[in-house]
C-alpha cells in the first residue's frame, strides 16, 4: 500500500495519537474537531467510543478536501464494573479514578473513523489491562508527578504507574495508549484497497 499518495487529517490533540502515527510513517496534519463529547447514556463500552470517533468526524467538513484526504478520528476511555471512566477533572478526581482501578482488571476501548469525501468505516480495539493493589503512596506520587489529566482513566500505562502497577495486559499495548496502531493499518489497508 502506497500511503504517500493521500493526505491524512488528524482530528486529536493528543500527543501519544500524534506520536504513534508518526512512527508508523503517516505524514498527517493535525485539524481541529472540538466538540462535547457527551453520548446517549445508553451506550455502553465500545458502543460509547464508536459513537464518539464518529461525532468528532462529523464535526468536520471534508468538503474542500481532495478524494484523497483521509480524515482519522479517535476517542479512548476506561470502562470498569459497567461505568465509563474518562478523563479526570481535577487532582482529587484523579485520585478517586486510580483507586477504582487498583487491585482490578478494566477494559480500555478505542473507537476510530477514517473518513474521506465519500466513504467512512468505523471499528473499535479492545484491550484488558489489570492493576496490583495499589497504595495510596503511589496513587498521590504519580498524580502529583505526571499530572494525567489528559487521559482516560488517569493513567498512562507508559507513565511510571504502568511499571510498578500494571499486572498484566491483554490486547494491544498501543491501543492503552490510545490508539490501536495494529488494527488501524490493517483496517487502513482495508478501507483503501475497498476504495
Amino acid at each position: 500500500m502506497d500511503i504517500s499518495k493521500y493526505n491524512f487529517l488528524l482530528g486529536s490533540k493528543s500527543p501519544r495519537r500524534q506520536h504513534l502515527l508518526k512512527e508508523l510513517g503517516l505524514n498527517y496534519t493535525v485539524v481541529n474537531t472540538d466538540v462535547e463529547e457527551d453520548y446517549p447514556l445508553q451506550l455502553r463500552g465500545a458502543e460509547i467510543v464508536r459513537y464518539l470517533c464518529k461525532l468528532k468526524a462529523d464535526a468536520f467538513n471534508l468538503s474542500n478536501y481532495s478524494d484523497n484526504t483521509i480524515l482519522i478520528t479517535a476517542d479512548t476511555i476506561v470502562w470498569l464494573n459497567d461505568e465509563c471512566i474518562g478523563k479526570p477533572s481535577n487532582r482529587e478526581d484523579a485520585i478517586n479514578m486510580l483507586g477504582k482501578l487498583s487491585g482490578h482488571t478494566h477494559k480500555v476501548f478505542t473507537g476510530i473513523c477514517v473518513r474521506t469525501r465519500s466513504r467512512e468505516h468505523v471499528f473499535h480495539a479492545e484491550t484488558e489491562v489489570s492493576f496490583k493493589n495499589l497504595s495510596v503512596e503511589e496513587i498521590s506520587h504519580y498524580v502529583q508527578h505526571h499530572r494525567p489529566y489528559d487521559k482516560a482513566g488517569s493513567y498512562g500505562i507508559q507513565d511510571w504507574i504502568g511499571y510498578i502497577g500494571v499486572t498484566g495486559i491483554n490486547g494491544c499495548y498501543y491501543n492503552v495508549m490510545g490508539f490501536p496502531v495494529q488494527k488501524f493499518w490493517e483496517e487502513l489497508q482495508q478501507f483503501l484497497a475497498e476504495g
